[in-house]
Protein backbone atom coordinates (compact mmCIF):
# COMPACT_ATOMS: atom_id res chain seq x y z
CA UNK A 1 0.00 0.00 0.00
CA UNK A 2 3.01 2.14 0.78
CA UNK A 3 4.29 1.66 -2.78
CA UNK A 4 0.64 2.21 -4.51
CA UNK A 5 0.55 5.50 -2.67
CA UNK A 6 4.12 6.81 -3.10
CA UNK A 7 3.60 5.78 -7.01
CA UNK A 8 0.00 8.04 -6.48
CA UNK A 9 1.79 10.96 -5.04
CA UNK A 10 4.40 11.11 -8.07
CA UNK A 11 1.91 11.27 -10.69
CA UNK A 12 0.58 13.80 -8.88
CA UNK A 13 3.26 15.90 -8.59
CA UNK A 14 4.45 15.03 -12.22
CA UNK A 15 1.01 16.56 -13.52
CA UNK A 16 1.33 19.97 -11.50
CA UNK A 17 4.87 20.32 -12.55
CA UNK A 18 3.59 19.89 -16.36
CA UNK A 19 1.24 22.21 -15.16
CA UNK A 20 4.09 25.42 -15.43
CA UNK A 21 4.84 24.19 -18.80
CA UNK A 22 4.15 26.71 -22.05
CA UNK A 23 1.66 24.62 -24.17
CA UNK A 24 -1.40 25.53 -26.61
CA UNK A 25 -4.69 25.09 -26.11
CA UNK A 26 -6.05 22.77 -28.97
CA UNK A 27 -8.82 23.67 -31.02
CA UNK A 28 -10.08 26.70 -29.16
CA UNK A 29 -11.35 24.66 -26.00
CA UNK A 30 -10.06 26.09 -22.78
CA UNK A 31 -6.77 24.48 -21.36
CA UNK A 32 -6.82 21.91 -19.32
CA UNK A 33 -4.82 22.15 -16.09
CA UNK A 34 -1.86 21.15 -17.18
CA UNK A 35 -1.21 24.13 -19.98
CA UNK A 36 -2.61 27.10 -17.70
CA UNK A 37 -0.17 29.84 -19.49
CA UNK A 38 1.82 30.27 -22.36
CA UNK A 39 4.25 32.58 -24.15
CA UNK A 40 4.45 32.03 -27.57
CA UNK A 41 6.25 34.48 -30.72
CA UNK A 42 4.14 35.11 -33.03
CA UNK A 43 5.52 33.59 -35.75
CA UNK A 44 7.11 35.61 -38.93
CA UNK A 45 8.26 38.42 -36.43
CA UNK A 46 11.31 38.60 -34.73
CA UNK A 47 9.51 40.73 -31.62
CA UNK A 48 6.11 40.17 -31.17
CA UNK A 49 4.80 37.55 -28.25
CA UNK A 50 1.43 36.62 -26.91
CA UNK A 51 0.70 35.66 -23.21
CA UNK A 52 -1.83 33.31 -22.49
CA UNK A 53 -2.81 33.38 -19.37
CA UNK A 54 -6.16 30.60 -19.14
CA UNK A 55 -8.51 31.83 -21.52
CA UNK A 56 -7.11 35.18 -21.43
CA UNK A 57 -4.49 36.83 -24.00
CA UNK A 58 -2.21 39.73 -23.69
CA UNK A 59 0.33 41.03 -26.94
CA UNK A 60 3.89 42.28 -25.74
CA UNK A 61 6.35 43.72 -28.04
CA UNK A 62 10.27 43.23 -27.54
CA UNK A 63 12.80 46.50 -28.32
CA UNK A 64 15.98 47.48 -28.17
CA UNK A 65 14.81 50.19 -25.84
CA UNK A 66 12.43 48.47 -23.77
CA UNK A 67 8.33 46.44 -23.48
CA UNK A 68 5.61 47.52 -24.41
CA UNK A 69 3.14 45.22 -22.84
CA UNK A 70 -0.89 45.39 -23.02
CA UNK A 71 -3.42 43.79 -20.66
CA UNK A 72 -2.24 41.83 -17.40
CA UNK A 73 -5.19 39.33 -17.97
CA UNK A 74 -4.93 38.35 -14.01
CA UNK A 75 -8.23 38.95 -12.73
CA UNK A 76 -9.33 36.53 -9.99
CA UNK A 77 -5.25 35.48 -10.44
CA UNK A 78 -3.32 37.80 -8.02
CA UNK A 79 0.25 35.95 -9.12
CA UNK A 80 -1.27 36.71 -12.53
CA UNK A 81 -0.04 40.19 -13.49
CA UNK A 82 3.31 38.53 -11.93
CA UNK A 83 3.52 35.42 -14.06
CA UNK A 84 3.34 37.43 -17.12
CA UNK A 85 5.76 39.82 -15.91
CA UNK A 86 8.14 36.44 -15.25
CA UNK A 87 7.51 35.58 -18.73
CA UNK A 88 8.35 38.88 -20.15
CA UNK A 89 11.65 38.63 -18.18
CA UNK A 90 12.58 35.06 -19.65
CA UNK A 91 12.65 36.83 -23.14
CA UNK A 92 13.89 39.56 -22.31
CA UNK A 93 16.12 41.81 -19.84
CA UNK A 94 14.76 45.12 -20.95
CA UNK A 95 12.14 46.92 -18.58
CA UNK A 96 8.74 47.23 -19.78
CA UNK A 97 7.89 50.88 -20.38
CA UNK A 98 4.15 50.79 -21.21
CA UNK A 99 1.34 48.66 -20.45
CA UNK A 100 -1.88 49.43 -22.34
CA UNK A 101 -5.30 48.68 -21.88
CA UNK A 102 -7.20 47.44 -24.90
CA UNK A 103 -10.60 48.63 -22.44
CA UNK A 104 -12.11 49.06 -19.57
CA UNK A 105 -12.88 45.82 -18.48
CA UNK A 106 -11.42 43.89 -15.33
CA UNK A 107 -10.92 40.54 -16.74
CA UNK A 108 -8.55 41.89 -19.35
CA UNK A 109 -6.84 44.26 -17.28
CA UNK A 110 -6.50 43.29 -13.50
CA UNK A 111 -3.78 43.08 -12.04
CA UNK A 112 -0.97 45.42 -13.03
CA UNK A 113 0.53 46.34 -10.03
CA UNK A 114 3.63 44.76 -10.18
CA UNK A 115 4.08 46.47 -13.75
CA UNK A 116 3.68 49.76 -11.89
CA UNK A 117 6.44 49.05 -9.30
CA UNK A 118 8.68 48.11 -11.61
CA UNK A 119 7.96 51.85 -13.60
CA UNK A 120 5.96 50.89 -16.32
CA UNK A 121 3.80 53.83 -17.56
CA UNK A 122 -0.47 52.72 -17.82
CA UNK A 123 -2.31 54.22 -21.19
CA UNK A 124 -5.63 53.88 -21.84
CA UNK A 125 -8.09 55.65 -23.84
CA UNK A 126 -9.49 58.92 -21.99
CA UNK A 127 -13.00 56.74 -20.95
CA UNK A 128 -11.65 53.92 -19.88
CA UNK A 129 -9.81 56.30 -16.67
CA UNK A 130 -13.14 58.02 -16.27
CA UNK A 131 -14.43 54.31 -15.47
CA UNK A 132 -11.77 53.33 -13.48
CA UNK A 133 -11.60 56.63 -11.91
CA UNK A 134 -15.56 55.92 -10.77
CA UNK A 135 -15.04 52.63 -9.81
CA UNK A 136 -11.91 52.25 -8.01
CA UNK A 137 -11.64 48.66 -8.42
CA UNK A 138 -8.61 47.67 -5.94
CA UNK A 139 -7.16 45.46 -8.24
CA UNK A 140 -6.88 47.65 -11.02
CA UNK A 141 -3.95 50.35 -12.16
CA UNK A 142 -5.40 53.27 -13.11
CA UNK A 143 -3.84 55.18 -16.18
CA UNK A 144 -1.17 57.70 -16.06
CA UNK A 145 -1.74 58.93 -19.46
CA UNK A 146 -4.90 58.70 -22.01
CA UNK A 147 -5.70 58.33 -25.59
CA UNK A 148 -7.85 60.65 -27.05
CA UNK A 149 -10.35 59.84 -29.54
CA UNK A 150 -7.60 61.06 -32.33
CA UNK A 151 -5.54 58.53 -31.09
CA UNK A 152 -2.03 58.10 -30.09
CA UNK A 153 1.12 56.55 -31.78
CA UNK A 154 3.95 54.85 -29.27
CA UNK A 155 6.73 54.42 -30.85
CA UNK A 156 10.01 52.67 -29.03
CA UNK A 157 13.12 51.70 -29.90
CA UNK A 158 11.73 51.34 -33.50
CA UNK A 159 9.29 49.82 -32.82
CA UNK A 160 5.67 51.96 -33.81
CA UNK A 161 2.50 51.01 -32.34
CA UNK A 162 -0.56 52.78 -33.45
CA UNK A 163 -3.75 53.16 -30.72
CA UNK A 164 -6.63 54.55 -32.71
CA UNK A 165 -10.40 54.60 -31.54
CA UNK A 166 -13.14 54.03 -33.70
CA UNK A 167 -16.30 54.72 -31.43
CA UNK A 168 -18.85 52.05 -29.61
CA UNK A 169 -18.63 48.83 -29.86
CA UNK A 170 -18.09 45.67 -26.86
CA UNK A 171 -17.22 48.59 -24.85
CA UNK A 172 -17.10 52.64 -25.13
CA UNK A 173 -13.39 52.66 -24.49
CA UNK A 174 -11.72 49.84 -27.01
CA UNK A 175 -8.64 50.47 -28.59
CA UNK A 176 -7.44 49.20 -32.10
CA UNK A 177 -3.08 48.42 -31.25
CA UNK A 178 -1.60 48.64 -34.82
CA UNK A 179 1.82 47.83 -35.28
CA UNK A 180 2.18 48.63 -39.28
CA UNK A 181 5.47 47.28 -39.89
CA UNK A 182 4.44 43.69 -39.17
CA UNK A 183 1.00 44.11 -40.13
CA UNK A 184 -0.35 42.99 -36.46
CA UNK A 185 -3.18 43.91 -35.22
CA UNK A 186 -4.62 43.47 -31.28
CA UNK A 187 -8.31 44.24 -30.28
CA UNK A 188 -9.87 42.41 -27.80
CA UNK A 189 -13.71 41.08 -27.60
CA UNK A 190 -15.28 42.66 -30.10
CA UNK A 191 -13.94 40.65 -32.77
CA UNK A 192 -14.33 36.71 -31.57
CA UNK A 193 -12.26 34.58 -33.44
CA UNK A 194 -14.35 31.13 -34.54
CA UNK A 195 -16.77 31.54 -32.22
CA UNK A 196 -19.89 32.62 -31.19
CA UNK A 197 -20.05 35.89 -28.84
CA UNK A 198 -21.12 35.21 -25.45
CA UNK A 199 -21.42 36.68 -22.04
CA UNK A 200 -19.72 39.88 -23.50
CA UNK A 201 -23.07 40.74 -24.79
CA UNK A 202 -24.50 42.15 -22.06
CA UNK A 203 -23.16 45.37 -22.35
CA UNK A 204 -22.43 45.44 -26.30
CA UNK A 205 -23.31 48.05 -28.56
CA UNK A 206 -25.24 46.21 -31.04
CA UNK A 207 -25.26 48.70 -34.28
CA UNK A 208 -22.31 50.70 -33.59
CA UNK A 209 -20.14 47.52 -33.55
CA UNK A 210 -21.11 46.89 -37.40
CA UNK A 211 -19.44 50.18 -37.96
CA UNK A 212 -16.52 49.37 -36.15
CA UNK A 213 -15.93 46.28 -37.61
CA UNK A 214 -16.73 48.03 -40.79
CA UNK A 215 -13.58 50.58 -39.55
CA UNK A 216 -11.13 47.67 -38.86
CA UNK A 217 -11.87 46.15 -42.14
CA UNK A 218 -11.02 48.96 -43.79
CA UNK A 219 -7.48 49.19 -42.51
CA UNK A 220 -4.14 47.67 -43.21
CA UNK A 221 -3.62 44.47 -41.61
CA UNK A 222 -3.14 40.82 -41.82
CA UNK A 223 -3.54 39.13 -38.68
CA UNK A 224 -5.42 39.64 -35.09
CA UNK A 225 -4.25 38.88 -32.12
CA UNK A 226 -7.22 38.43 -30.02
CA UNK A 227 -7.97 38.59 -26.24
CA UNK A 228 -9.22 35.24 -26.22
CA UNK A 229 -7.63 32.63 -28.38
CA UNK A 230 -9.07 31.75 -31.52
CA UNK A 231 -10.82 28.70 -32.70
CA UNK A 232 -9.67 26.06 -33.70
CA UNK A 233 -6.42 25.93 -32.26
CA UNK A 234 -5.37 28.78 -30.80
CA UNK A 235 -5.43 30.85 -34.17
CA UNK A 236 -4.71 34.29 -35.36
CA UNK A 237 -7.58 36.02 -36.85
CA UNK A 238 -7.91 37.37 -40.32
CA UNK A 239 -10.67 39.94 -42.03
CA UNK A 240 -12.45 36.53 -43.10
CA UNK A 241 -13.49 36.58 -39.38
CA UNK A 242 -13.86 40.13 -39.42
CA UNK A 243 -16.19 40.18 -41.90
CA UNK A 244 -17.99 36.70 -40.92
CA UNK A 245 -18.66 38.19 -37.44
CA UNK A 246 -20.39 41.51 -38.79
CA UNK A 247 -22.58 38.90 -40.81
CA UNK A 248 -23.29 37.14 -37.87
CA UNK A 249 -23.94 40.30 -36.08
CA UNK A 250 -26.74 41.17 -38.83
CA UNK A 251 -28.04 38.25 -38.81
CA UNK A 252 -28.70 38.03 -35.17
CA UNK A 253 -30.32 41.94 -35.20
CA UNK A 254 -32.73 41.32 -38.19
CA UNK A 255 -34.27 38.06 -36.66
CA UNK A 256 -34.74 39.44 -33.50
CA UNK A 257 -35.79 42.40 -35.05
CA UNK A 258 -38.90 40.76 -36.18
CA UNK A 259 -39.46 38.98 -33.58
CA UNK A 260 -38.87 42.35 -30.89
CA UNK A 261 -41.40 44.02 -33.14
CA UNK A 262 -43.94 41.89 -32.66
CA UNK A 263 -43.95 42.34 -28.95
CA UNK A 264 -42.68 39.21 -28.04
CA UNK A 265 -39.38 40.27 -26.16
CA UNK A 266 -38.35 39.15 -23.65
CA UNK A 267 -39.57 35.51 -22.72
CA UNK A 268 -41.35 34.95 -25.83
CA UNK A 269 -39.06 36.20 -27.87
CA UNK A 270 -35.42 34.58 -26.63
CA UNK A 271 -37.43 31.00 -26.75
CA UNK A 272 -38.14 31.86 -30.43
CA UNK A 273 -35.01 32.96 -31.34
CA UNK A 274 -32.62 30.98 -33.31
CA UNK A 275 -29.74 30.89 -35.67
CA UNK A 276 -29.48 27.46 -37.92
CA UNK A 277 -27.32 29.42 -40.26
CA UNK A 278 -24.24 29.16 -37.35
CA UNK A 279 -25.48 25.87 -35.14
CA UNK A 280 -21.90 24.12 -35.88
CA UNK A 281 -20.72 27.08 -34.95
CA UNK A 282 -18.42 26.67 -31.61
CA UNK A 283 -20.42 28.09 -28.80
CA UNK A 284 -24.22 27.79 -30.30
CA UNK A 285 -25.66 25.76 -27.48
CA UNK A 286 -24.30 27.91 -24.38
CA UNK A 287 -24.10 31.70 -26.31
CA UNK A 288 -27.25 32.03 -28.15
CA UNK A 289 -28.64 33.37 -25.20
CA UNK A 290 -26.34 35.80 -24.45
CA UNK A 291 -27.03 37.08 -28.36
CA UNK A 292 -30.89 37.11 -27.94
CA UNK A 293 -30.85 38.98 -24.78
CA UNK A 294 -28.88 42.06 -26.13
CA UNK A 295 -30.94 42.19 -29.14
CA UNK A 296 -34.27 41.50 -27.69
CA UNK A 297 -32.87 44.74 -25.32
CA UNK A 298 -32.22 46.51 -28.79
CA UNK A 299 -35.41 45.77 -30.70
CA UNK A 300 -37.39 45.24 -27.50
CA UNK A 301 -36.42 47.78 -25.50
CA UNK A 302 -34.72 50.26 -27.68
CA UNK A 303 -31.43 50.24 -25.50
Amino acid sequence: MKRIAFLLALALATSLSQGQQSTTPQHGALPSSSSTYATTRVEGTDNVYIFRNVAHQAMFVVTPEGVIATDPVAYGRPNGGQLFLDEIRKVTNQPVKYVIYSHHHFDHIAGGQVFKDAGAIFVAHRRAKERLELIKDPHTVLPDEVVPDTGRVITLGGTRLELTYHGLNHSDSTLVMRLPKERIIFVVDTIPVGTLPGRGMIDFYPLETEDFLRQVLSMEWDRLIPGHPGVPGGRLGTKKDVQDQLELLQAASAEMKKLGQEGKCWDQAEKEFRMPGYANWPGYPNNLQFIARRFCGLWGRGT
